[in-house]
């Protein structure tokens, strides 16, 4: 019998992006810059609605759960991504891996979650205008938002304990600038099938169905705006979802790119931009998408730097 002398792995070190040479100061600043705008544009989106009286809807109150996710999401994952950048490389401990990953995963299942929320607002506001307002009150409103963030603690919760249960033995070079999934599996040296298996029957109610709640909702509204005789009404109720359908799009499609896309079919190199879409790129863009794209908060910012220069 073969005897392998295994040693436990209690720290990873992150490669991140090697081989930048020349470009290394002008990315970590692309970044830095990005991680500054996320910060501040969802903290203005989350100000705005809580101070702006004509804010404080059911759209908005959810637009506010997701500038909370987006705000999760970066401050797990970019600044220990500059850090790396900086070094070209750093260590994180086990547990330091293993709680950015339940946090960067519980701010991608809380995501999926709100936005089959935010589309299930949408179909209701624009399909049953009548009812909306007694259908979408304030206490299923809060019931959605911590019915959301609850199923994104536990079941991402599950996963991460399996993680913990692997063996990590062997080598400890993540080639990526954060603890993904499939990273950490394919350094560990114990069995991994059961957390094959358990990944994707926990993305089934976490990603698949709120996709489809998604779909469904804006196949009925497509179908009740078309109804409408009138162009400017028409235009009206579509521009409403505009701003959520170009979110949901770029999601799930970096979401797609990243995890149903087989890694065979894609260099390490691609891997990483995709990643570095969803966790920088995206969080920073929401806010921008729907401040450029909604009246209601380009009216707000507008009153609130007006009031800004009166009193001075």
């Amino acid at each position: 019998m073969q005897v392998i002398n295994q040693t436990t792995v209690n720290e990873f070190l992150l490669l991140g992006f090697q081989n930048l040479y020349g470009f290394k100061i002008f990315f970590f600043f692309l970044v830095l810059v990005s991680f500054l705008g996320t910060i501040c544009g969802n903290l203005l989106i989350i100000w705005l609605v809580a101070s702006v009286c004509s804010l404080q809807s059911p759209m908005y109150f959810f637009l506010t759960q997701l500038s909370f996710s987006d705000l999760i999401l970066t401050a797990t994952i970019v600044p220990n991504t500059l850090y790396i950048l900086w070094d070209e490389g750093g260590t994180i401990s086990f547990s330091g891996c293993i709680f950015q990953y339940y946090f960067f995963a519980c701010s991608e299942v809380s995501e999926c979650l709100l936005l089959s929320i935010m589309a299930y607002d949408r179909y209701l506001a624009i399909c049953h205008p009548l009812r909306y307002v007694t259908l979408m009150n304030n206490v299923l409103c809060i019931k959605l938002a911590i019915a959301s963030w609850l199923s994104s603690f536990s079941i991402v919760l599950i996963d991460t304990i399996s993680i913990t249960q692997l063996q990590f033995c062997g080598s400890y070079i993540i080639d990526h600038f954060f603890c993904d999934f499939t990273p950490l599996l394919e350094l560990a040296c114990s069995d991994t099938y059961f957390l094959e298996i358990e990944l994707p029957i926990l993305c089934i109610p976490v990603a698949v169905s709120p996709l489809i709640i998604i779909v469904l909702s804006y196949i009925n509204i497509v179908q009740a705006v078309l109804r409408i005789s009138s162009n400017s009404e028409r235009g009206k109720a579509f521009s409403t979802c505009s701003s959520h359908l170009t979110v949901v799009s770029i999601f799930y499609g970096t979401l797609i790119g990243s995890y149903m896309i087989p890694s065979k079919g894609k260099s390490l190199a691609v891997s990483k931009v995709i990643s570095l879409l969803y966790t920088v790129v995206t969080p920073m863009i929401n806010p921008i998408i729907y401040s450029l794209r909604n009246k209601d908060i380009k009216d707000a910012v507008r009153k609130k730097i007006l009031k800004m220069m009166n009193h001075f």
